[in-house]
């Protein structure tokens, strides 16, 4: 399959280039900026493109790709630093802009020949920098300019070397799909191959080979990214599958009875149910950091496997519901992130487990995913659903998880999703809940004092859960969420709205 390859100089947009291009059905991966020339050489892509970064090319010790990468003959196109890399790598200047250019500006397109076919002649974009190309390299021309940047795109058309200093990957930018489709297919020649039954298709076949007769055990929490795992896996290899189903007190409402009904019933597929409530809440009794949190139920979960490992086996692999999005924020992605939060189903899995990694997701996005589960027929209702983290209620527990505050939180956040299927709103946002911590408030219900708990609310928009805004309901809604929670969570004196967007924030509050 053809393929488009995005060197990571460490922008936080490198997943949103990738993404893009996979919407053209192109397939993308990102890479480290220190992938050699060598190596880029045997993945063979069409093309490549240099992401934006925090970077100024004339300081000492900047990120620089291997020089080897541009006498390859394969197209490249810069974006932002890239762009400057670029003009810096053919001898061209960058220097500190005298007007920097933050936000939205009008490009202006003065070469329609290529990379902007069909394109308007002056179209929105957005921009982040604080350096620009003073002077271009000699057989480049410019294609676009805006009031501040005179080179605001280039092209070198005999070597196929293309940079823009805006950014086509955001939403802010009109056309940027476009832009990255001409350079995909009219200046890479690449062929749009990556569709979700091809893939589907590519991994029945793959999970054939890896596992051959071998058995997978496989952790299911009837969320979107297991349940999609689990009908991918039976699919491909049928009763060599065991699903697994653990109980950790930190589900939502009635969700132990609406998965093993919806894996054993509607999809036909081996679960076993665990009940694991003591033992996980034990084991968080007294800790508040929220990474240690993390580790600790992650680490549970896997003693819990072992020991069905033991019991019910052999087994040889292990599948869990990874996705790229979740290798990327847990600082393992191929390009150099910065670790936001630990999520327990990523990083490999201690030795003592004895079991292979099957991760058939890894490399999709959460948009992609719920496509894969429509082509294998998941249920609607759990494709509606929204996301729900692997530690359960323990990220959106502030503080020590205590039964108190589970309840609250359980009860809450139900109340939230009623209303919002009340007023026709639960398909329209991506993810909402409500979140507990140990901040107290007074409050007065009938005509007694209350010292009571603070919810806070949290409803997003999303694609991909990469970035997210804070949705804005009307207020009625947030008034009926408000009125129901006081009066009918016990313990519950305020409740707040959350108005962060990600980033800063993250969806989850820890």
């Amino acid at each position: 399959m053809d393929k488009v390859l995005i060197l990571d100089f460490g922008s936080q947009y490198s997943h949103l280039i990738c993404r893009r291009i996979r919407e053209s059905h192109f397939y993308c991966e990102i890479v480290p900026y220190t992938l050699s020339s060598k190596l880029i050489k045997k993945i063979n892509p069409k093309g490549i493109i240099f992401s934006g970064g925090p970077a100024s090319v004339y300081s000492k010790n900047s990120p620089k790709p291997d020089a080897g990468i541009f006498s390859m003959g394969i197209p490249i196109l810069g974006i932002c630093y890239g762009h400057q890399l670029i003009v810096d790598q053919f001898k061209g200047k960058v220097k500190r802009s005298d007007k920097r250019e933050y936000g939205r500006a009008v490009l202006n397109i003065d070469d329609k020949s290529d990379l902007f076919k069909d394109i308007d002649d002056k179209i929105k974009c957005w921009m982040s920098h604080g350096d620009a190309a003073e002077e271009i390299p000699k057989g480049f021309k410019i294609l676009a300019h805006t009031s501040s940047s005179s080179s605001a795109a280039i092209g070198n058309k005999d070597k196929k070397f293309y940079g823009i200093q805006f950014h086509p990957e955001v939403v802010h930018t009109e056309h940027g799909n476009e832009i990255l489709t001409n350079f995909s297919r009219n200046i890479c020649n690449a062929k749009s191959e990556w569709t979700m039954e091809n893939f589907v298709n590519m991994s029945i076949g793959e999970i054939h080979r890896s596992v051959g007769n071998e058995k997978v055990l496989c952790a299911v929490s009837g969320g979107i990214d297991s349940t999609t795992v689990a009908a991918l896996l039976h699919k491909a290899i049928g009763d060599r599958l065991q699903c697994v189903f653990v109980n950790n007190g930190l589900l939502r409402t009635n969700e132990e009875h609406m998965v093993m009904d919806l894996l054993r019933n509607q999809l036909q597929i081996n679960v076993l149910y665990v009940e694991a409530q003591k033992r996980f809440l034990s084991k968080l009794k007294g800790i508040v950091d929220p990474e240690k949190k993390r580790k600790i139920i992650g680490n549970e979960f896997v003693e819990v496997f072992t020991e069905i490992a033991k019991k019910r086996g052999p087994f040889h692999w292990l599948a869990q519901g990874t996705l790229y999005p979740d290798v990327i924020e847990s600082g393992v992605s191929k390009g150099p992130a910065s670790v936001i939060k630990t999520h327990h189903n990523v990083g490999g899995l201690p030795k003592k487990l004895g079991l292979k990694l099957l991760e058939p997701l890894r490399d999709l996005y959460k948009d992609e995913v719920k496509q894969v589960a429509r082509i294998l027929n998941v249920p609607d209702d759990l494709l509606k659903r929204h996301p729900f983290p692997g530690p359960g209620l323990a990220v959106r527990i502030i503080g020590e998880v205590t039964k108190k505050k589970i309840e609250i939180c359980k009860k809450s956040s139900n109340i939230v999703e009623e209303e919002l299927l009340s007023a026709n709103r639960y398909d329209k946002v991506w993810q909402a809940y409500a979140a507990v911590g140990d901040d107290r408030a007074v409050g007065v219900v009938g005509d007694e004092r209350i010292y009571g708990h603070i919810v806070i609310v949290r409803v997003v928009d999303s694609i991909d859960a990469m970035t997210a805004d804070w949705t804005k309901l009307p207020y009625d809604v947030i008034e009926k969420i408000s009125d129901r929670i006081t009066n009918e969570v016990e313990g519950v004196s305020w409740v707040t709205y959350a108005v962060s967007s990600k980033p800063p924030a993250t969806i989850e509050p820890q």
